[in-house]
């Protein structure tokens, strides 16, 4: 007989480490680990915010901790997951939502604006992924990660949003998850990725506010935007038991707009 669902998808006893978990679609996947039953660990640069993101946390009966480190420091990554380990004593699941954009149109998009934007979402999660395999996955011959790409990472944009880089370090998460799940699958790890489609979140608040939700919304199949359980669900399919034969997959939770733009 094979397992029932609820023990596939139950997360106890295993240890979560969330990059950009204080707020927006971090905290929401945390919130859903822990609820599955994962002790977590977050990571952001705001000890305020990280604090307050653990509390409304604890107040749901998760086990949560947080470490503050800006994810955009390569040597900060190195001291968060040896400071993790130390606490965890190993990583179950990392997940890799940290993240910035930055909008200029392409022809006088800065260059600071550019390494800022890749040395956050492509730098970093490529280190923490090979941090984590190397001195906690690897040995163990398990672990489950999972990258938090966007829709946006699968093709150009409309002529409003002129966000090349965002657009361009989403492509290459995408593609990284594939390469690394390809490497790391002998050994026991699954990679995959979530591509979000529009949430309100600190992040899309300049951008939703400029072209307007309505506008937004006309061009989602399930006509209105993600919300705060939206992406739950298949986070925690991902990570979990029920997930295990699944690897090097991006699943967009968009609504339906990528059904439509292909």
């Amino acid at each position: 007989m094979s397992r029932h669902l609820h023990e596939l998808l139950d997360l106890t006893g295993r240890t979560a480490l969330v990059t950009g978990g204080s707020r927006g679609l971090g905290l929401q996947v945390a919130e859903a680990l822990g609820e599955a039953g994962a002790t977590v660990l977050l990571i952001a640069r705001k000890p305020d915010e990280l604090e307050a993101a653990v509390a409304a946390l604890i107040k749901r009966g998760v086990d949560a901790q947080w470490i503050a480190a800006d994810a955009g420091v390569p040597a900060e990554v190195a001291r968060v997951c040896s400071e993790a380990l130390e606490r965890l004593s190993r990583i179950d699941i990392l997940v890799n939502n940290a993240g910035t954009t930055w909008g200029a149109p392409a022809e006088d998009y800065p260059l600071e604006a550019w390494d800022k934007v890749m040395n956050i979402n492509v730098r970093s999660v490529f280190l923490f992924c090979q941090y984590v395999a190397k001195h906690s996955m690897i040995p163990r011959r398990q672990g489950r990660i999972l990258n938090i790409a966007s829709i946006t990472g699968f093709s150009g944009n409309v002529v409003e949003h002129k966000t090349v880089a965002y657009n361009t370090s989403k492509a290459a998460v995408i593609n990284l998850t594939r390469a690394i799940a390809c490497e790391w699958g002998p050994l026991g790890i699954t990679v995959n990725a979530l591509a979000p489609g529009w949430f309100p979140s600190k992040m899309t608040r300049a951008t939703l506010d400029s072209i307007g939700i309505d506008h937004m919304v006309a061009r989602v199949p399930l006509g209105r935007l993600g919300d705060d359980e939206d992406l739950k669900g298949a986070a925690v399919l991902l990570v979990s038991e029920a997930g295990k034969h699944i690897t090097g997959q991006v699943l967009a939770v968009d609504g339906g707009v990528t059904a439509v733009a292909g």
